[in-house]
């Protein structure tokens, strides 16, 4: 797991300060690549071939090919076989060589036959082209941008672009999509001109004319007819594969568990699971922790989290926010505890609930067409008399996807937003009318609860958990994997239909695959992984300045994420 950036510009002497500004992300090693007219930097985290062989940028043998890359490749040793049948040798163990001869082999159709998490650049010299590309669910961030018309820079982080250009400006209408969404939809960022390349997509950019083509290249995954189970179990082990300390989150609920029992027999006495607990015990949730321990035989690390070190630690959680987010503290303590008790890779169980149907939002699907019966002027006027969760409504009132995931999960109503921005309300909804989404026409075609997995896919877990989870995870040189979205167990579950969200309790059908998951583990009410923010914020000075947002939260009136939102966004009142 590392960190590229690349700039192909006359000027390239900013590579070095973009490649430094993300030193957190790859602490083991750091490459660069020049030519007239290109350059490409690379930070190492060392996970798979901890020697110097995986020293990036990485070349062809013939020198001709140049690649600089950031993620696993979970079926690497397969491609590794089927290039060697071909004729093809290698020098290293690592899966970054795999990588570049299918590039060298396969072209840009090498990026449909991996399954991993990535994000890659590849410059072929005799073309004087190059490539970006993105995994199948957005599990890796990369950004790029065009500042001038024989500019092209892209970078891991947006942080980097600053350090390209100190002045480079900020995206005017930031601060209204960040408060309407609670994060940077893609593929917008706080910054102008800046974009996050489509998930399961390349980019090539040819230096000679300047210009540049985004192409999808996802295609049905093959998957086996395993079961659930099975096909968990495979993918695991399959990501188990790690010459670093390897371990897994164990929270206490039926995601992170039933990963800890797929791990069990691969890890055996090795099996380590890291959580935080808390001193209030409404959200602590370490007896069930210890019952799955206890049941896998893992060594459970648990840290108890106090409201004193979550003050002391802010501003550095902060400062590792590469982008504006209501979710990503969560992320950073958990991430923080886990490379501290010696972990370097840790598994996850993040995309389990957008799979199999483990939110609320499932539920609130049967309203969604009875809402947009209404008229969009009673949807936009009427409901923001109501209380805080059915003001949501409103969004209703933006066909399609867009307003459907923001009925589900928007942040303030759009008379809000203005208020707290300067802006008419109606500009608020002309911006989110006419918010470009390269993905509108995903999950068109789907009904029921098979539309509002894709929903969550697509904005909730897309844009935010894993943007947090990557930069929180990478700022403490921890790489995360996530099972639940290898290609083949997401194959998987797309076979399984709608029936698998009409369920109780929910997730039913991976409660039936393990039945050694303790009962006390499932048998209880959803509980998100959050920490004590509506005890420990209260009274803080740092919110001195939010006016009515502030007011509103002490008196119990505004959730603690609207007032954290308020002030990430910087808003002064």
């Amino acid at each position: 797991m590392c960190r590229i950036a690349g700039i192909i510009a006359p000027d390239t002497r900013a590579i070095v300060l973009m490649r430094e500004s993300m030193a957190h992300g790859g602490p083991d090693d750091a490459g660069l690549y020049e030519e007239p007219g290109i350059a490409l930097a690379h930070r190492r985290l060392s996970i798979i071939d901890l020697s110097s062989d995986g020293h990036q940028p990485m070349s062809s043998r013939d020198g001709q090919t140049i690649l600089v890359y950031n993620g696993e490749l979970y079926n690497y040793l397969e491609l590794k076989q089927e290039l060697q049948n071909f004729g093809r040798s290698f020098a290293t163990r690592t899966d970054t060589e795999v990588v570049l001869q299918a590039f060298e082999h396969w072209g840009t159709d090498c990026f449909n036959r991996f399954n991993g998490m990535f994000a890659l650049a590849v410059y072929h010299r005799p073309t004087q082209t190059l490539t970006l590309a993105r995994d199948h669910a957005g599990i890796k961030p990369l950004y790029y941008a065009t500042p001038t018309h024989d500019t092209f820079v892209f970078a891991s982080e947006t942080r980097a672009f600053k350090h390209y250009n100190p002045d480079w400006k900020e995206n005017a209408s930031w601060r209204s999509l960040f408060l309407t969404f609670g994060h940077m939809p893609s593929p917008y960022t706080t910054l102008d001109g800046v974009h996050m390349l489509v998930r399961g997509s390349f980019l090539e950019y040819k230096v000679q004319s300047s210009k540049f083509e985004v192409q999808s290249y996802l295609k049905p995954f093959r998957t086996s007819d395993f079961g659930l189970r099975t096909s968990l179990e495979t993918t695991v082990k399959r990501q188990l594969v790690s010459d670093a300390p390897i371990g897994l989150f164990l929270s206490g609920g039926i995601d992170s568990s039933v990963l800890t029992f797929c791990a069990q027999p691969i890890l055996g006495d090795n099996l380590r699971t890291s959580s935080l607990v808390f001193d209030e015990q409404a959200f602590s949730e370490l007896p069930y922790q210890q019952a799955v321990a206890e049941a896998s035989g893992a060594h459970h690390m648990p840290f108890t989290l106090t409201k004193r070190d979550f003050e002391d630690s802010l501003d550095d959680a902060l400062e590792a926010m590469d982008q504006p987010s209501t979710d990503g503290l969560n992320s950073y303590f958990v991430c923080r505890q886990a490379r501290a008790a010696g972990l370097t890779v840790a598994l996850s169980g993040l995309g389990a609930d957008e799979l199999l149907g483990g939110y609320p939002s499932f539920q609130y699907r049967q309203y969604v067409d009875k809402l947009r019966l209404f008229p969009k002027s009673i949807l936009r006027n009427s409901v923001r008399f109501l209380d805080q969760k059915w003001q949501k409504a409103a969004f209703l009132s933006i066909p399609g996807t867009l307003g459907e995931n923001l009925f589900y999960r928007g942040l303030f109503h759009p008379a809000d937003t203005a208020r707290l921005t300067g802006q008419s309300e109606a500009d608020v909804w002309r911006l989110l009318e006419n918010l470009y989404d390269p993905e509108a026409d995903d999950a068109s075609n789907l009904r029921g609860g098979a539309r509002v997995s894709r929903i969550e896919l697509r904005y909730y877990m897309k844009n935010q958990l894993l943007k947090d989870t990557d930069f929180m995870s990478m700022w403490h040189g921890l790489e995360v994997r996530v099972p639940f979205l290898d290609r083949e167990f997401m194959a998987a579950c797309e076979v399984l239909g709608n029936s698998v969200f009409d369920t109780h309790p929910a997730k039913k059908v991976l409660i039936d695959a393990f039945p050694e998951l303790p009962r006390m583990v499932w048998d209880r009410p959803k509980k998100g992984f959050t920490l004590p923010f509506e005890k420990w914020l209260r009274g803080s000075e740092r919110f001195d300045g939010l006016g009515e947002v502030r007011e509103k939260f002490e008196k119990g009136q505004l959730s603690w994420s609207r007032l954290w939102g308020a002030y990430l966004a910087g808003i002064e009142k």
